[in-house]
């Protein structure tokens, strides 16, 4: 297949799966707390691509272990803690929408630390989807003014872990396979995480409550499809993509992830449909290939 049309492929999915987490995370929050829920969406991802990846892990030489300990910690230890205290005062969709400035923020540290190159559509483009964003967040606030906004701090750390996760993995590790730097990403996530997990309680809890059971489901599913195989098929991305384009997932999630949180009772309006036009519109500007003369 054209890698061209596979890295659509990929966006397409990716939006899909990782758009539809936030709904799950604010599901499993009803009977998790946010430490264990984090801890718990890093211990059941692990172990998935322990089954399936423990082998790529012997061919990772030390210098690609010291960059996997910097993007696993970033990306696969950080995040998923920071994102479940976020959504515990704030709605799934707004959630989303501050998780797309991952591409300007990507952009932004591959030109400063990683000498970078893209184009003036590109960083037009990148803008404009942060625009759209911006759209988003301010019509939300005015829609439902009492969240407290300020946690929106712990997605924005999230985010910068992503730019700078994204822009290692293009420069140090492209020669592994994603297997190999998915499951060595949450090697390195496994045991403090596990760890969290058993000082929260949660193993002299979960007999007892009911609620915790039952968002069992909405983790399980959150951490294969929404952390494992998400983490496998975006390094692939990365692989085949640009950083800015790989990043750029994150300018459609938020669309997917309002229209679960409608589903969900979370209300939406005309100008959050607007921002998320205007969102399309900077990832098509950052993708478009300039055409080459006859």
């Amino acid at each position: 297949m054209n890698e061209n049309i596979k890295k659509w492929i990929y966006l397409t999915i990716l939006s899909l799966v990782w758009g539809s987490s936030f709904i799950l995370i604010k599901k499993a929050l009803l009977g998790l707390s946010a430490f264990q829920l984090g801890g718990l969406r890093i211990v059941f991802a692990s172990s998935f691509l322990f089954i399936f990846g423990y082998r790529s892990l012997w061919k990772l030489s030390l210098t690609d272990w010291k960059w996997i300990l910097i993007a696993g910690l970033l990306s696969s230890f950080f995040p998923p803690f920071l994102f479940a205290i976020a959504q515990t005062q704030l709605d799934s969709g707004v959630t989303s929408i501050f998780n797309s400035v991952v591409p300007l923020l990507t952009t932004l540290v591959g030109i400063a630390l990683f000498g970078l190159v893209i184009t003036k559509r590109q960083l037009l483009g990148v803008f404009i989807g942060l625009l759209g964003a911006l759209a988003l967040i301010v019509s939300g606030m005015e829609f439902d003014p009492d969240q407290n906004y300020w946690y929106s701090v712990f997605i924005l750390l999230s985010t910068l872990g992503y730019a700078f996760n994204i822009n290692i993995v293009k420069r140090h590790l492209g020669h592994l396979s994603p297997l190999a730097v998915t499951t060595g990403s949450f090697a390195v996530a496994f045991v403090p995480a596990l760890a969290i997990v058993a000082y929260s309680g949660f193993f002299s809890e979960i007999g007892q409550q009911i609620e915790m059971q039952h968002a069992m489901w909405f983790l399980v599913i959150l951490a294969v499809l929404g952390t494992a195989m998400a983490n496998i098929l975006f390094n692939k991305l990365i692989y085949i993509s640009s950083p800015v384009f790989a990043a750029s997932v994150t300018y459609v999630i938020p669309i997917v992830a309002v229209l679960w949180g409608v589903w969900d009772g979370e209300r939406i309006n005309v100008y959050q449909l607007l921002g998320g036009l205007i969102i399309l519109l900077g990832v098509y500007l950052v993708n478009r290939k300039k055409k080459t003369a006859k």
